[in-house]
Protein backbone atom coordinates (compact mmCIF):
# COMPACT_ATOMS: atom_id res chain seq x y z
CA UNK A 1 0.00 0.00 0.00
CA UNK A 2 1.22 3.44 -0.48
CA UNK A 3 1.57 5.69 2.10
CA UNK A 4 -1.41 8.41 2.66
CA UNK A 5 -1.00 11.98 1.58
CA UNK A 6 0.47 14.09 4.11
CA UNK A 7 -1.83 16.36 6.07
CA UNK A 8 -0.57 19.73 4.86
CA UNK A 9 -0.52 18.81 1.35
CA UNK A 10 -3.75 17.18 1.26
CA UNK A 11 -4.75 20.66 2.42
CA UNK A 12 -3.51 21.99 0.02
CA UNK A 13 -5.51 19.66 -2.48
CA UNK A 14 -8.34 20.51 -0.74
CA UNK A 15 -7.74 24.13 -1.44
CA UNK A 16 -7.11 23.53 -5.22
CA UNK A 17 -10.84 22.21 -5.31
CA UNK A 18 -11.97 25.23 -4.19
CA UNK A 19 -10.05 26.70 -6.26
CA UNK A 20 -10.52 25.35 -9.39
CA UNK A 21 -14.69 25.49 -9.32
CA UNK A 22 -14.27 29.04 -7.99
CA UNK A 23 -12.38 30.50 -10.60
CA UNK A 24 -14.67 28.66 -13.08
CA UNK A 25 -18.15 29.93 -11.48
CA UNK A 26 -16.80 34.07 -11.62
CA UNK A 27 -17.90 34.71 -14.67
CA UNK A 28 -21.15 33.74 -14.25
CA UNK A 29 -21.82 35.22 -10.96
CA UNK A 30 -20.03 38.94 -12.73
CA UNK A 31 -21.74 37.97 -15.82
CA UNK A 32 -24.17 40.83 -15.40
CA UNK A 33 -21.88 43.62 -14.52
CA UNK A 34 -19.20 42.64 -17.44
CA UNK A 35 -22.10 42.03 -20.30
CA UNK A 36 -23.26 45.96 -19.21
CA UNK A 37 -19.22 47.29 -19.17
CA UNK A 38 -19.09 45.47 -22.64
CA UNK A 39 -21.87 47.04 -24.32
CA UNK A 40 -24.03 43.86 -24.03
CA UNK A 41 -27.74 44.46 -23.47
CA UNK A 42 -28.78 41.52 -21.20
CA UNK A 43 -26.41 38.74 -19.79
CA UNK A 44 -27.90 36.00 -21.67
CA UNK A 45 -25.94 37.22 -24.61
CA UNK A 46 -22.79 37.26 -23.54
CA UNK A 47 -23.14 33.71 -21.60
CA UNK A 48 -22.39 31.55 -24.62
CA UNK A 49 -18.36 33.38 -24.38
CA UNK A 50 -18.12 31.38 -21.46
CA UNK A 51 -18.20 27.82 -23.38
CA UNK A 52 -14.56 27.89 -23.86
CA UNK A 53 -13.25 27.64 -20.79
CA UNK A 54 -15.60 24.31 -19.86
CA UNK A 55 -14.84 22.83 -22.86
CA UNK A 56 -11.36 23.29 -21.95
CA UNK A 57 -12.07 22.18 -18.72
CA UNK A 58 -13.27 18.50 -20.54
CA UNK A 59 -11.06 18.11 -23.18
CA UNK A 60 -8.05 18.88 -21.24
CA UNK A 61 -8.55 16.31 -18.85
CA UNK A 62 -7.40 13.85 -21.29
CA UNK A 63 -4.01 15.35 -21.57
CA UNK A 64 -3.82 16.44 -18.05
CA UNK A 65 -4.92 12.38 -16.99
CA UNK A 66 -1.93 11.18 -19.24
CA UNK A 67 0.96 13.80 -17.95
CA UNK A 68 -0.37 13.01 -14.51
CA UNK A 69 0.83 9.50 -14.58
CA UNK A 70 3.52 9.56 -16.93
CA UNK A 71 5.34 13.10 -15.76
CA UNK A 72 4.49 13.24 -12.37
CA UNK A 73 0.74 14.66 -10.21
CA UNK A 74 3.12 17.24 -8.24
CA UNK A 75 4.60 19.04 -11.28
CA UNK A 76 1.31 19.19 -13.05
CA UNK A 77 -0.36 20.32 -9.90
CA UNK A 78 2.21 23.42 -9.75
CA UNK A 79 1.53 23.83 -13.32
CA UNK A 80 -2.48 24.05 -12.35
CA UNK A 81 -1.66 26.98 -9.23
CA UNK A 82 0.65 29.21 -11.45
CA UNK A 83 -1.82 28.91 -14.78
CA UNK A 84 -4.99 29.14 -13.36
CA UNK A 85 -3.54 32.49 -11.30
CA UNK A 86 -1.69 33.65 -14.49
CA UNK A 87 -5.08 33.40 -16.93
CA UNK A 88 -7.48 35.12 -14.41
CA UNK A 89 -5.06 37.84 -14.39
CA UNK A 90 -5.82 37.74 -18.21
CA UNK A 91 -9.18 37.75 -17.89
CA UNK A 92 -9.20 40.91 -16.25
CA UNK A 93 -7.03 42.74 -18.28
CA UNK A 94 -9.85 42.06 -21.19
CA UNK A 95 -11.74 44.50 -23.29
CA UNK A 96 -13.97 42.80 -25.64
CA UNK A 97 -15.92 39.99 -25.56
CA UNK A 98 -13.46 38.06 -27.64
CA UNK A 99 -10.87 38.82 -25.72
CA UNK A 100 -12.58 37.30 -22.72
CA UNK A 101 -13.87 34.46 -24.31
CA UNK A 102 -10.22 33.69 -25.01
CA UNK A 103 -8.74 34.47 -21.68
CA UNK A 104 -11.99 31.82 -20.16
CA UNK A 105 -10.53 29.58 -22.33
CA UNK A 106 -7.28 29.11 -21.90
CA UNK A 107 -8.29 29.66 -17.85
CA UNK A 108 -10.43 26.00 -18.89
CA UNK A 109 -7.35 24.63 -20.01
CA UNK A 110 -5.67 25.01 -16.59
CA UNK A 111 -8.10 23.89 -14.79
CA UNK A 112 -8.56 20.54 -16.74
CA UNK A 113 -5.98 19.56 -14.32
CA UNK A 114 -7.14 19.27 -11.34
CA UNK A 115 -9.50 16.23 -11.22
CA UNK A 116 -7.61 14.00 -12.90
CA UNK A 117 -4.19 14.81 -11.47
CA UNK A 118 -5.70 16.09 -7.54
CA UNK A 119 -7.82 13.69 -6.95
CA UNK A 120 -6.01 10.60 -7.21
CA UNK A 121 -2.87 12.19 -5.76
CA UNK A 122 -5.12 12.72 -2.63
CA UNK A 123 -6.71 9.26 -2.24
CA UNK A 124 -3.30 7.30 -2.79
CA UNK A 125 -2.97 5.17 -0.10
CA UNK A 126 -6.60 6.83 1.79
CA UNK A 127 -7.59 4.33 4.37
CA UNK A 128 -10.91 6.01 4.05
CA UNK A 129 -11.39 6.71 0.49
CA UNK A 130 -15.28 7.88 0.82
CA UNK A 131 -15.01 9.55 3.88
CA UNK A 132 -11.38 11.70 1.76
CA UNK A 133 -13.60 11.92 -1.57
CA UNK A 134 -17.04 13.35 0.34
CA UNK A 135 -14.24 16.45 2.05
CA UNK A 136 -12.41 17.06 -0.88
CA UNK A 137 -16.10 17.38 -2.60
CA UNK A 138 -17.14 20.33 0.05
CA UNK A 139 -14.08 21.85 -0.66
CA UNK A 140 -14.44 22.31 -4.26
CA UNK A 141 -18.32 23.05 -3.28
CA UNK A 142 -17.49 25.67 -0.95
CA UNK A 143 -15.38 27.20 -3.98
CA UNK A 144 -18.45 27.76 -5.41
CA UNK A 145 -19.93 29.65 -2.69
CA UNK A 146 -17.29 31.31 -2.26
CA UNK A 147 -17.15 32.17 -6.10
CA UNK A 148 -21.13 33.65 -5.56
CA UNK A 149 -20.03 35.46 -2.22
CA UNK A 150 -16.79 37.28 -2.93
CA UNK A 151 -17.19 37.76 -6.44
CA UNK A 152 -20.99 39.54 -5.62
CA UNK A 153 -19.11 41.65 -3.07
CA UNK A 154 -16.08 42.70 -5.10
CA UNK A 155 -18.31 43.73 -8.30
CA UNK A 156 -20.57 45.80 -6.30
CA UNK A 157 -17.75 47.78 -4.22
CA UNK A 158 -14.80 47.12 -6.56
CA UNK A 159 -15.58 45.92 -10.06
CA UNK A 160 -15.39 42.87 -11.82
CA UNK A 161 -12.26 43.36 -12.62
CA UNK A 162 -11.23 42.82 -9.15
CA UNK A 163 -13.66 40.07 -8.66
CA UNK A 164 -10.36 38.05 -10.78
CA UNK A 165 -7.65 39.55 -9.87
CA UNK A 166 -7.74 38.86 -5.99
CA UNK A 167 -8.37 35.64 -6.65
CA UNK A 168 -5.98 35.48 -9.19
CA UNK A 169 -3.16 36.16 -6.07
CA UNK A 170 -4.39 33.30 -4.13
CA UNK A 171 -4.08 30.89 -6.67
CA UNK A 172 -0.36 31.77 -7.15
CA UNK A 173 0.28 32.02 -3.01
CA UNK A 174 -1.07 28.56 -2.67
CA UNK A 175 1.57 27.26 -5.66
CA UNK A 176 4.38 28.79 -4.00
CA UNK A 177 3.43 26.99 -0.73
CA UNK A 178 2.89 23.83 -2.44
CA UNK A 179 6.35 24.14 -4.21
CA UNK A 180 7.49 24.36 -1.08
CA UNK A 181 5.73 21.46 1.24
CA UNK A 182 4.50 19.36 -1.57
CA UNK A 183 7.58 16.13 -1.41
CA UNK A 184 8.83 15.49 -5.10
CA UNK A 185 7.87 11.69 -6.28
CA UNK A 186 10.46 9.16 -6.70
CA UNK A 187 9.10 8.21 -10.21
CA UNK A 188 5.41 8.69 -12.05
CA UNK A 189 2.39 7.01 -10.70
CA UNK A 190 2.74 4.89 -14.09
CA UNK A 191 6.46 3.07 -12.70
CA UNK A 192 4.57 2.51 -9.53
CA UNK A 193 3.56 -0.55 -7.83
CA UNK A 194 0.09 -1.78 -8.49
CA UNK A 195 -2.78 -1.27 -5.54
CA UNK A 196 -5.02 -3.67 -4.31
CA UNK A 197 -8.08 -1.78 -6.28
CA UNK A 198 -6.60 -3.27 -9.45
CA UNK A 199 -7.91 -6.81 -8.99
CA UNK A 200 -11.15 -8.24 -8.75
CA UNK A 201 -14.76 -6.62 -9.96
CA UNK A 202 -16.73 -6.21 -12.12
CA UNK A 203 -15.10 -5.42 -16.21
CA UNK A 204 -13.52 -2.19 -16.74
CA UNK A 205 -15.21 -1.42 -19.64
CA UNK A 206 -18.62 -2.00 -17.97
CA UNK A 207 -17.62 0.31 -14.96
CA UNK A 208 -16.21 3.01 -17.01
CA UNK A 209 -19.47 2.78 -19.68
CA UNK A 210 -21.95 3.60 -16.51
CA UNK A 211 -19.78 6.30 -14.47
CA UNK A 212 -19.24 8.24 -18.30
CA UNK A 213 -23.10 8.21 -18.68
CA UNK A 214 -23.93 9.15 -15.25
CA UNK A 215 -21.54 11.93 -15.23
CA UNK A 216 -22.23 13.17 -18.24
CA UNK A 217 -25.63 13.81 -16.94
CA UNK A 218 -24.48 15.25 -13.39
CA UNK A 219 -22.21 17.42 -15.12
CA UNK A 220 -25.11 18.66 -16.91
CA UNK A 221 -27.10 19.54 -14.09
CA UNK A 222 -23.72 20.85 -12.16
CA UNK A 223 -23.06 23.46 -15.00
CA UNK A 224 -26.84 23.99 -15.26
CA UNK A 225 -27.41 24.72 -11.79
CA UNK A 226 -23.98 26.82 -10.73
CA UNK A 227 -24.20 28.85 -13.52
CA UNK A 228 -27.81 29.64 -13.52
CA UNK A 229 -28.69 29.59 -10.30
CA UNK A 230 -27.52 33.31 -9.33
CA UNK A 231 -29.55 34.16 -12.11
CA UNK A 232 -32.78 32.39 -11.25
CA UNK A 233 -32.60 33.23 -7.62
CA UNK A 234 -32.42 36.63 -9.08
CA UNK A 235 -35.87 36.36 -11.02
CA UNK A 236 -37.66 34.41 -8.60
CA UNK A 237 -36.69 36.83 -5.42
CA UNK A 238 -37.27 40.06 -7.50
CA UNK A 239 -39.50 42.89 -4.84
CA UNK A 240 -38.26 40.58 -2.07
CA UNK A 241 -34.00 40.93 -2.31
CA UNK A 242 -32.94 43.31 -5.14
CA UNK A 243 -29.42 43.79 -3.10
CA UNK A 244 -26.56 41.84 -5.67
CA UNK A 245 -24.42 41.79 -2.38
CA UNK A 246 -26.96 40.01 -0.61
CA UNK A 247 -28.39 37.70 -3.44
CA UNK A 248 -24.92 36.41 -3.65
CA UNK A 249 -24.41 35.72 0.15
CA UNK A 250 -28.03 34.09 -0.08
CA UNK A 251 -26.85 31.77 -2.89
CA UNK A 252 -23.21 31.03 -1.26
CA UNK A 253 -25.85 30.01 2.04
CA UNK A 254 -27.46 27.32 -0.40
CA UNK A 255 -23.90 25.72 -2.04
CA UNK A 256 -22.50 25.78 1.62
CA UNK A 257 -26.08 24.00 3.14
CA UNK A 258 -25.79 21.49 -0.39
CA UNK A 259 -22.06 21.24 0.11
CA UNK A 260 -21.89 19.13 3.40
CA UNK A 261 -23.74 16.75 1.61
CA UNK A 262 -19.96 15.66 0.02
CA UNK A 263 -19.33 14.62 3.28
CA UNK A 264 -22.29 12.83 4.50
CA UNK A 265 -21.59 10.83 1.09
CA UNK A 266 -18.51 10.15 1.82
CA UNK A 267 -19.25 8.48 5.11
CA UNK A 268 -22.00 6.44 3.47
CA UNK A 269 -19.57 5.14 0.45
CA UNK A 270 -17.37 4.00 3.31
CA UNK A 271 -19.99 1.99 5.09
CA UNK A 272 -22.54 1.03 2.36
CA UNK A 273 -23.05 -1.13 -1.48
CA UNK A 274 -22.26 2.26 -3.49
CA UNK A 275 -25.29 1.17 -5.99
CA UNK A 276 -27.82 1.25 -3.24
CA UNK A 277 -27.37 5.13 -1.95
CA UNK A 278 -26.10 6.37 -5.34
CA UNK A 279 -29.81 5.02 -6.68
CA UNK A 280 -31.54 6.94 -3.13
CA UNK A 281 -29.36 10.24 -4.13
CA UNK A 282 -30.20 10.17 -7.87
CA UNK A 283 -34.11 8.99 -7.28
CA UNK A 284 -34.52 12.55 -5.62
CA UNK A 285 -33.16 15.03 -8.31
CA UNK A 286 -36.49 14.74 -10.76
CA UNK A 287 -39.15 15.48 -8.31
CA UNK A 288 -37.26 18.64 -6.76
CA UNK A 289 -36.91 19.96 -10.02
CA UNK A 290 -40.31 19.92 -11.35
CA UNK A 291 -41.45 21.29 -7.93
CA UNK A 292 -39.11 24.04 -8.53
CA UNK A 293 -40.38 25.07 -12.04
CA UNK A 294 -42.91 27.28 -10.78
CA UNK A 295 -41.83 28.30 -7.64
CA UNK A 296 -41.30 31.53 -6.49
CA UNK A 297 -40.12 33.23 -3.57
CA UNK A 298 -38.61 32.14 -0.45
CA UNK A 299 -40.05 28.53 -1.49
CA UNK A 300 -37.79 28.47 -4.34
CA UNK A 301 -34.76 29.37 -2.51
CA UNK A 302 -35.63 26.23 0.04
CA UNK A 303 -36.16 23.50 -3.35
CA UNK A 304 -32.86 25.49 -4.35
CA UNK A 305 -31.02 24.47 -1.03
CA UNK A 306 -32.69 20.81 -1.59
CA UNK A 307 -32.16 19.92 -5.37
CA UNK A 308 -28.40 21.38 -4.91
CA UNK A 309 -27.85 19.10 -1.96
CA UNK A 310 -28.60 16.10 -3.86
CA UNK A 311 -26.81 17.66 -6.94
CA UNK A 312 -23.75 17.57 -4.81
CA UNK A 313 -24.38 14.41 -2.71
CA UNK A 314 -24.21 12.82 -6.61
CA UNK A 315 -20.56 14.00 -7.33
CA UNK A 316 -18.56 11.48 -4.91
CA UNK A 317 -19.67 8.30 -6.65
CA UNK A 318 -17.41 8.68 -10.01
CA UNK A 319 -14.27 9.19 -8.15
CA UNK A 320 -15.05 6.36 -5.96
CA UNK A 321 -15.60 4.10 -8.49
CA UNK A 322 -12.20 5.06 -10.07
CA UNK A 323 -10.84 4.50 -6.17
CA UNK A 324 -12.72 1.04 -6.08
CA UNK A 325 -12.05 -0.61 -9.45
CA UNK A 326 -8.86 1.22 -10.95
CA UNK A 327 -5.20 0.77 -9.85
CA UNK A 328 -3.18 3.76 -9.12
CA UNK A 329 -0.72 3.56 -11.86
CA UNK A 330 -3.45 4.86 -14.26
CA UNK A 331 -6.25 6.49 -12.51
CA UNK A 332 -5.15 9.98 -13.38
CA UNK A 333 -5.04 8.65 -17.24
CA UNK A 334 -8.90 6.65 -16.66
CA UNK A 335 -10.25 9.96 -14.85
CA UNK A 336 -9.46 11.80 -17.35
CA UNK A 337 -10.95 9.93 -20.53
CA UNK A 338 -14.00 9.81 -18.15
CA UNK A 339 -13.98 13.29 -17.45
CA UNK A 340 -13.06 14.93 -21.10
CA UNK A 341 -16.43 12.95 -22.27
CA UNK A 342 -18.73 14.17 -19.28
CA UNK A 343 -17.09 17.48 -18.95
CA UNK A 344 -16.90 18.11 -22.41
CA UNK A 345 -20.78 17.32 -23.28
CA UNK A 346 -21.90 19.68 -20.02
CA UNK A 347 -19.59 22.34 -21.18
CA UNK A 348 -22.92 22.46 -23.73
CA UNK A 349 -24.93 23.61 -20.79
CA UNK A 350 -22.50 26.79 -20.54
CA UNK A 351 -23.50 27.70 -24.36
CA UNK A 352 -27.34 26.62 -24.00
CA UNK A 353 -27.90 28.12 -20.66
CA UNK A 354 -28.57 32.16 -21.82
CA UNK A 355 -30.62 31.10 -25.13
CA UNK A 356 -32.54 28.58 -23.13
CA UNK A 357 -33.55 30.83 -20.48
CA UNK A 358 -34.23 33.62 -23.19
CA UNK A 359 -36.57 31.11 -25.22
CA UNK A 360 -38.24 29.39 -22.70
CA UNK A 361 -38.03 31.06 -19.38
CA UNK A 362 -35.84 29.17 -15.76
CA UNK A 363 -39.01 27.09 -16.01
CA UNK A 364 -38.21 25.20 -19.13
CA UNK A 365 -34.57 24.75 -17.76
CA UNK A 366 -36.18 23.43 -14.49
CA UNK A 367 -38.05 20.69 -16.56
CA UNK A 368 -35.02 20.51 -19.05
CA UNK A 369 -32.94 19.33 -15.91
CA UNK A 370 -35.61 16.42 -14.44
CA UNK A 371 -35.12 15.38 -17.82
CA UNK A 372 -31.77 14.74 -17.25
CA UNK A 373 -31.67 13.49 -13.80
CA UNK A 374 -34.38 10.43 -15.17
CA UNK A 375 -31.23 10.11 -17.86
CA UNK A 376 -28.60 9.39 -14.31
CA UNK A 377 -30.94 7.35 -12.50
CA UNK A 378 -31.02 5.12 -15.55
CA UNK A 379 -27.18 4.95 -15.72
CA UNK A 380 -26.75 3.83 -12.20
CA UNK A 381 -29.48 0.69 -12.46
CA UNK A 382 -26.09 -0.63 -14.38
CA UNK A 383 -24.11 -0.55 -11.34
CA UNK A 384 -23.01 -3.88 -9.99
CA UNK A 385 -25.23 -5.43 -7.57
CA UNK A 386 -23.58 -6.06 -3.98
CA UNK A 387 -23.55 -9.63 -3.90
CA UNK A 388 -21.74 -9.46 -7.72
CA UNK A 389 -19.31 -7.29 -5.96
CA UNK A 390 -19.16 -8.86 -2.99
CA UNK A 391 -18.01 -12.05 -4.91
CA UNK A 392 -15.23 -10.44 -6.58
CA UNK A 393 -14.07 -8.17 -4.54
CA UNK A 394 -10.10 -9.13 -3.17
CA UNK A 395 -9.91 -10.16 0.81
CA UNK A 396 -9.88 -7.38 2.79
CA UNK A 397 -11.45 -4.44 0.12
CA UNK A 398 -13.90 -2.52 1.95
CA UNK A 399 -17.81 -3.35 1.82
CA UNK A 400 -17.88 0.38 0.64
CA UNK A 401 -16.47 0.08 -2.19
CA UNK A 402 -19.57 -1.80 -3.41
Amino acid sequence: MHAPTARPVAFLLNVAHAIDHMFLLIFATAVGAIAADFGFADWESLMPYGVGAFLLFGLGSLPAGRLGDLWGRRQMMLLFFFGMGASLLLVALTRNAWQLAGALTLMGAFSSIYHPVGIPMLVRGAPRPGLAIGINGLAGNLGVALAAVTSGFLVQYVGWRAAFVVPAFLSIACGVVFARIAPHELAPPAHGARTPAAHGGPPLGRIFAVMTIAACASSLLFNLTTNGNGQLLRERLAGIVDDPALLGTLLACVYVVASFAQVAIGLLIDRYPMRRVYLAVVALQAPLFIAAADAKGWTLFALQIAFMIVIFGAIPFTDAMIVRYVDDSHRSRVSGMRLTVSLGVSSLAVWALGPLVKAGGFRVLLLTMAATAACTLVAVLFLPRPADVTASAPPGSPRAAD
